[in-house]
């Protein structure tokens, strides 16, 4: 198949002509379904894959572990993409997630799982790095851009409407081993795709680069210690372990720093932190990752060990979060080229999610289910106003030689974000729980009972609860209500940990009033041209 003409764009403001704009843009679909479909459904899955694996305690190392790798290898790959093309990464990255998803459907222990995922996170990383930037390769114009987003933002709702009710039936039905053996025919043909239609385009064609490995291995090293710190601080203290990490990880960022700003080809160019828009959406993506992350991972461990739902009711009722996300990227994409100040789409985003939050945090066992579908309706409508507005004001705010690592920056900062909430998130839970489930105990002369209850994981597994059940009927009669304090503390503690959630929402409404306006008005002719096609 030849490759098609890039010396000019075929219409206003696109790179290709219409049939192979739409294949290439289809082909990005598949990529984003990929990683879309499985952060969703192993939100859904996981409380049960803890209670068969047994091992609550690296519960939130199933999603921090994919993350960690994710978020070292998004940038990495994000400016690989500059200088050599995007098209060989994103094909390359495709094969090795899915390859990693074999594996974790294999996975017969939690350590085992936890490798998997960070295998699976690289992969995820250089997708994520990569096929985002593809989009504003094709179409340079931001008004012709948001129009083609809808296609992309449908895709990848799509995904995310399906993946919670996918999760739970698969879970239920065929064991959680299928929720990862789900991403082989959703990949090969995102591969397909991608190979065929995808044209090979380069933002940098200087005849030599070379590249930053430093700053690869010390973005690696201050990010991997960063998360160790954040993981381990809870339960080993200032020990003398712990003040090294975040002295490992301060040095490794202060020489980061020192590093790039005397790189002749830095893999994060410093210049765009000055730039005083990129910098407050960069902030912004780190705050709407702490929220979206920890309402992914732990709604359904409310709904499922709190409430005591099974893993297809939780899926269905948080369904509509996903579901509207598409919805409030299509009604954003409507909104924001037809008003004078773009960024009112940010604040209503964040509003419409504190208010989601609020109500996640006061949500009980007698909650109406019309309420709870409320909630995750608000939230998915505040996460489809953010994160497509994040995307498109910075790279109409980048310059073009930088709109991979752009791009890949918000992506890495959103899953920073999200490492951080989750961990943080999963530290007061486990310690909230153990607290109030502590006092409930005494408070019933059971403390006895501790040691089967301490874990939260008996919550989700029904075999664990039957036979503790057993135990307790052969010397008293108030198992039942040992569970059900056990699920009282279990909710308690979520809304403690979600209480975080409300305030990086009113902490990000005022990141958002430090973003100057964006206006996105038709560019020169000069600024829309596509880079010259490689040799």
């Amino acid at each position: 198949m030849s490759t098609p003409s890039l010396s000019r764009p075929h219409s206003q403001g696109q790179v290709l002509p219409f049939r192979q704009s739409l294949m290439a843009v289809l082909g990005m679909c598949f990529v984003m379904v990929t990683v879309a479909i499985d952060q969703t459904v192993v939100g859904t899955a996981l409380p049960t894959i803890v209670a068969e694996l047994q091992g609550f305690d690296l519960y939130a190392w199933v999603a921090t572990s994919y993350l960690l790798t994710s978020v070292i290898t998004v940038p990495i790959f994000g400016r690989l993409g500059d200088y050599y093309g995007r098209k060989p990464f994103v094909i390359a990255a495709i094969i090795l997630f899915t390859l990693a998803s074999v594996l974790c459907g294999a996975a017969d222990s939690m350590p085992g799982l936890v490798l998997a995922r960070a295998l699976q996170g690289i992969g995820g990383g250089m997708l994520v790095g990569t096929a985002f930037a593809c989009i504003p390769d094709l179409f340079p114009e931001p008004r012709v851009r948001l129009k083609w987003q809808v296609i992309v933002s449908s895709a990848f709702g799509i995904a995310n409407a399906i993946g919670p009710s996918l999760g739970g039936a698969l879970t239920e039905n065929y064991g959680w081993r299928s929720v990862f053996y789900v991403n082989l025919p959703v990949g090969l043909i995102g591969a397909l795709f991608v190979w065929r239609h995808l044209p090979f385009m380069r933002q940098m064609t200087q005849a030599k680069i070379r590249l930053d490995w430093p700053g690869a291995l010390l973005i690696a090293a201050a990010l991997g210690s960063l998360q160790l710190l954040v993981e381990l601080l809870p339960t080993h203290g200032f020990s003398l372990g712990m003040m090294g990490l975040a002295a490992g990880s301060a040095a490794s960022f202060a020489g980061l720093i020192l590093w790039e700003k005397h790189c002749s080809y830095p893999l994060l160019p410093l210049d765009m932190f000055r730039n005083r828009s990129l910098a407050a959406l960069f902030a912004l993506a780190l705050l709407v990752g702490v929220i979206l992350y920890s309402l992914l991972f732990y709604s359904p461990l409310l709904l499922q060990g709190g409430f005591g739902f099974s893993p297809q009711q939780a899926g269905l009722l948080i369904t509509p979060m996903v579901v509207f996300t598409t919805v409030g990227s299509i009604l954003n994409g409507r909104i924001v080229t037809r008003i004078p100040r773009p960024n009112v789409m940010l604040y209503a985003g964040f509003i419409v999610m504190g208010i989601a939050c609020l109500g996640i945090v006061t949500m009980h066992r007698g909650t109406p289910h019309s309420w709870i579908v409320a909630y995750m309706l608000a939230g998915g409508l505040g996460l489809g106003f953010i994160m497509p507005n994040l995307t498109v004001f910075a790279q109409h705010t980048a310059d073009r030689t930088h709109l991979g690592i752009a791009t890949a920056m918000l992506q890495s900062l959103r899953m920073v974000g999200g490492m951080l909430g989750t961990a943080l998130v999963g530290t007061i839970v486990t310690h909230d729980y153990l607290g109030r489930v502590t006092d409930a105990l005494a408070a019933s002369n059971a403390s006895e009972w501790l040691p089967q209850l301490h874990n939260p994981q008996i919550l989700v597994d029904l075999d664990m609860q039957s036979r503790l059940l057993a135990q307790i009927a052969q010397h008293h009669d108030y198992g039942a209500a040992l569970i059900e304090s056990a699920r009282q503390a279990l909710v308690g503690a979520i809304h403690a940990g979600q209480l975080i959630t409300l305030v990086i929402a009113a902490l990000a409404l005022w990141v958002v009033s430090r973003v100057p306006t964006v206006h996105l008005t038709k560019k020169s002719k000069a600024e829309t041209d596509p880079p010259p096609p490689s040799e």
